[in-house]
């Protein structure tokens, strides 16, 4: 699983702490970074309630890029 920098810019341009959006969301802070590090794969309730604190859409904080589509490029 890929690191999530996506929710780092999201709460940077909130300025958030992790811990702020992980209150916001009702998880630990340590769930927080194990999310945006890609070391914890959050159901989809912890996705949508992630994108409503942010303000983002699911596709803006969770789309993976398929990285065969890279390759073929």
């Amino acid at each position: 699983m890929a690191r999530n920098i996506a929710i780092k810019v999201a709460r940077a341009e909130k300025d958030m702490t992790q811990k702020a959006l992980a209150e916001q969301v009702g998880i630990s802070r340590q769930t927080m970074n194990a999310i945006e590090q890609g070391e914890y794969n959050p159901t989809i309730r912890l996705c949508r309630k992630i994108c409503r604190v942010l303000g983002k859409s699911l596709d803006e904080l969770f789309w993976e890029e398929n990285e065969n589509e890279e390759d073929e490029k």
